[in-house]
């Protein structure tokens, strides 16, 4: 019977110091709640007293009961409070350029669309073009592939700057954001730009190692390069040909046929001073005329516009001294030896006439 006494007597203390605890801190839990400092849906020690202690342990009075209702009131709203900002839509007006070739009498035109970012799985333009295509109007057209800044697919003018619509972030703003084709290109459909004429010039800048001589042993050997050599193609090897930098150039806007851009001629750049080209002379012969590379006039807005921050202005500069012979390509720091395609016999020559 003792026992049993301090046992009762145990519980009977356990539940006032819980009843004192909670008139304690009356209003506490949610001044906190509200204030953002903790989670009462996750970590509360109300949670536990209430999931734990039957009421009528705690207390009977009547100052306890309404203690109670009201922390039961501020939980309630506390854990509500995500949910109520999820359910207030986020509304961002996109207005886009539009052109169907199927319809030749309508003339091109803004079409606008509110979109709700709370429903967007990113928080990319691409993203919300997505939700456009897919939900608002599925006739949208435009290039996508690999939503990471790689591919180069995703190339649009996005409020008056050319960039990549998977890399560009929407700005949640009252004024709309405008969405135009790359400026001064043919238009196929909608944002969709025809960039043959684009490709045809970095195809004829030859963006290939180039050894002449050597043909018959390709395969045969690694060709070497020093860490040093390896270094001068940093900002260079990364551009993804999206065309961004040559459709923000006034220049290649004007003579777009014969004036090679930003994109082929920081190619071309790439090429002529990797240490293991053995084709320098003619490439600088292939770019020695009036309009390949000499109408640049340093505007430099190929190098605002460049989504992955490189320099083709500083690129064609180079290029410039080059052609002047203002500088040469230095000699590479590691010669790669040519292999002996007859293993035994000294004389390489006579082993290829035989």
């Amino acid at each position: 019977m003792q026992q049993g006494n301090s046992i009762e007597n145990n519980k009977e203390m356990i539940y006032r110091s819980k009843d004192m605890l909670l008139a304690d801190a009356g209003g506490f839990t949610s001044q906190f709640c509200k204030n953002g400092y903790i989670n009462l849906q996750h970590n509360s020690w109300f949670r536990i007293i209430i999931s734990s202690f039957p009421l009528r342990y705690l207390s009977s009075s009547k100052s306890t009961e309404m203690l109670l209702s009201k922390e039961k009131m501020n939980v309630k709203d506390c854990k509500n409070v995500k949910e109520n900002l999820e359910k207030k839509p986020k509304m961002q007006t996109f207005r886009i350029y539009r052109w169907n070739p199927e319809k030749p009498k309508v003339k091109p035109f803004m079409q606008q669309y509110n979109v709700d970012l709370n429903k967007s799985s990113g928080t990319m333009v691409l993203d919300a073009l997505h939700i456009i295509k897919g939900e608002l109007d599925p006739t949208l057209s435009f290039r996508r592939s690999c939503r990471e800044g790689i591919c180069g697919c995703c190339s649009m003018n996005i409020n008056g700057v050319n960039n990549l619509a998977c890399v560009t972030k929407i700005e949640y703003s009252p004024k709309p954001i405008i969405i135009y084709p790359l400026p001064h290109a043919y238009v196929i459909r909608d944002l969709i730009v025809d960039m043959t004429q684009f490709l045809k010039q970095i195809d004829s800048v030859d963006p290939f190692l180039k050894r002449p001589g050597e043909d018959s042993f390709l395969g045969l050997r690694q060709i070497l390069q020093s860490p040093r050599d390896r270094d001068k193609l940093n900002g260079l090897y990364e551009c993804i040909l999206c065309g961004c930098c040559s459709y923000s150039c006034p220049p290649y806007w004007w003579l777009g046929d014969k004036f090679l851009g930003p994109a082929a001629l920081l190619q071309a750049y790439r090429w002529l001073i990797d240490s293991r080209d053995l084709a320098y002379k003619d490439r600088l012969n292939k770019l020695q005329d009036f309009y390949s590379v000499y109408r640049c006039h340093t505007i430099f807005n190929c190098t605002k516009s460049c989504p992955k921050a490189l320099n083709p202005g500083r690129a064609i500069a180079e290029i410039k001294r080059h052609l002047a012979g203002l500088t040469k390509k230095e000699d590479p720091d590691l010669e790669t030896p040519i292999p002996n395609p007859c293993p035994g016999k000294e004389d390489i020559y006579l082993c290829k006439e035989e």
